[in-house]
């Protein structure tokens, strides 16, 4: 184990944490605003990876493809979020926990069939433009290029949420709202809005993560399922609706990973799970404060 293999999984294992982190930015939006345990959120990530394809495939070898799929993906599923939102979610926010589960539950299997329906089972891949694909030498070790544009995505996602949260008339609503949605609506506010805009925000996270990971892996079915259960571990770890606790927990599971890959292949899948346990022993609401 030299230092350019350390430096180089360290690159990987920090541009996993980007993906997971934006991902996980929009779930622990729509947490600490709405209140509600997305569960279809790995299924807009998934819907975003394949609309990339999709759009990129359409426009072809031209150098653009990549960041026209980079920015259709996210709308579509902003706007499948937001139409989901506005039709049957709405109607469910005096419900219990379990039904609002139950609901986003039923809705991720209907978008894992649709999915489905739309580019079948085949494993499908996008390319990156010429100018992002091989490697770049830092140090004396070979990074890939798009990993280091993952590196720059992150923090500009997070910059720009917290921008909005706190410089926007209407982030600080919605953060009014994350800790006291009563009092925002006697105020006048119409919390409905606000729930939609949180909700369709966080959507276009889901749908952008699913945009950026899609040139570094394979776009299949399922491929959902493992980032949705870290990316609530994540939520709970970093405390729950807390922007910068959704970035520490990323970096914990992504350098975590590749500390364990360093130190015991084997078993390096099982690393980022051992570290939250020990975590949530010790401080079980998470390392930053809740917004609940």
């Amino acid at each position: 184990m030299d230092a350019a293999a350390v430096l180089g999984q360290l690159v990987v294992g920090l541009s996993r944490a980007m993906i997971l982190f934006i991902v996980s930015a929009g779930l622990t939006l729509i947490l600490g605003v709405l209140r509600v345990p997305n569960v279809f959120h790995g299924s807009l990530y998934m819907l975003g990876a394949f609309v990339a394809w999709t759009v990129a495939e359409a426009v072809g070898s031209h150098p653009a493809g990549l960041w026209l799929a980079l920015a259709a993906a996210p709308l579509v599923t902003a706007a499948v979020g937001l139409v989901l939102e506005r039709l049957l979610l709405s109607r469910l926010y005096h419900r219990e926990h379990l039904m609002l589960i139950l609901f986003t539950f039923g809705v991720m299997l209907v978008l894992n069939d649709v999915v489905k329906l739309l580019w079948g089972p085949t494993y499908r891949s996008l390319v990156p433009p010429p100018s992002l694909q091989g490697a770049v030498t830092v140090l004396g070790v070979a990074l890939p290029k798009f990993n280091l544009v993952l590196l720059v995505a992150g923090p500009l996602v997070g910059l720009s949420l917290w921008l909005f949260t706190h410089r926007t008339r209407a982030g600080r609503i919605a953060r009014a709202a994350a800790t006291d949605r009563d009092m925002v609506a006697v105020l006048g506010v119409d919390v409905s809005r606000v729930f939609g805009m949180a909700f369709g925000l966080g959507c276009f996270l889901a749908g952008l993560g699913g945009a950026l990971v899609a040139p570094t892996t394979s776009i299949t079915l399922g491929m959902d399922h493992s980032l949705l259960i870290d990316s609530f571990l994540i939520v709970i770890v970093g405390g729950l609706g807390n922007l910068w606790g959704a970035l520490a927990g990323s970096l914990l599971f992504g350098i975590t990973q590749s500390v364990g890959l360093l130190v015991w292949p084997q078993f390096a899948v099982a690393f980022p799970y051992a570290v939250t346990a020990a975590v949530l022993l010790v401080r079980p609401t998470g390392l930053l404060r809740s917004a609940w």
